[in-house]
């Protein structure tokens, strides 16, 4: 066995220290103790947010769209969906897709003290992927869900992929279920937006204005081919950047 030079040594050293320092913090955010104090905490915090921020009154009418297309199948972007499940008509049921990891078990739980119903699974790149981390199991829970009335709330780009492009997924729900996707955007006046983060993450604060936006259903055909499914999805795309703007200049950001 060859021992570290005198240079080398306190590089691996300090990279020991730091995965351990990683292993430390995964095993306290697992914790139970962390997990519900962490959910409580965030869900309060969001929940303020929410009500500190006033509707200007630019915002889509929610009940006249979804009379006609209840229950629908809502496409967010990542990054931008914070507030999103304290906005909804509190008169409806929603479910919502969360990842299967344990890393997004308080975002999970988060999502239920606002009223949600999750389920769990992700979504992936190819049918491998997607069966390997219960992509299929998820797909028809959301499917079932919208048989039986419940709405579902859907982040319509992959996760470390390409950001604000749809992806496969939320059009191959909409294929098989029949029913519509909507896309829909939250903007407050107020927020910081963590530039360095792969989809541009806001935070929104409080004390501003707020203004939620929905573009018209967007259905797709039980019997789309490769080439109508490809259009489906650009289609999402365009339209939940069109209302993200919308949003956004709304309350001012965009002029």
């Amino acid at each position: 066995m060859i021992k570290p030079d005198a240079e080398t040594a306190p590089r691996l050293k300090q990279l020991s220290e730091k995965m351990n320092r990683r292993r430390l913090g995964k095993r306290l955010l697992q914790s139970e103790w962390i997990q519900r104090a962490g959910s409580l905490l965030i869900h309060g915090m969001l929940s303020a947010i929410w009500r500190t921020n006033r509707d200007n009154g630019t915002s889509s009418d929610w009940e006249t769209m979804l009379d006609e297309a209840w229950p629908a199948i809502f496409a967010l972007w990542h990054g931008q969906h914070l507030l999103i499940p304290y906005g909804g008509p509190r008169d409806r049921k929603f479910v919502t897709l969360v990842s299967r990891s344990t890393d997004a078990e308080i975002n999970a739980r988060v999502i239920e003290r606002a009223g949600y119903e999750v389920i769990r699974g992700s979504g992936g790149r190819d049918a491998r992927m997607v069966a390997g981390k219960g992509g299929v199991r998820a797909l028809l829970g959301m499917r079932d869900a919208l048989k039986r009335g419940v709405s579902v709330v859907m982040i319509a780009d992959i996760s470390k992929g390409e950001a604000r492009q749809a992806g496969e997924g939320i059009v191959t729900l909409a294929r098989i279920s029949g029913r519509p996707i909507i896309p829909v955007a939250l903007a407050t006046s107020r927020r910081i937006v963590l530039e360095k983060t792969w989809d541009k993450t806001t935070i929104n604060l409080p004390f501003g204005v707020r203004s939620a936006r929905l573009a018209p259903p967007i259905y797709v055909s039980p019997k789309a081919d490769a080439e109508e499914m490809a259009e489906a999805r650009a289609k999402v795309t365009a339209e939940l950047n069109r209302v993200t703007e919308e949003a956004q200049r709304a309350v001012g950001i965009l002029t």
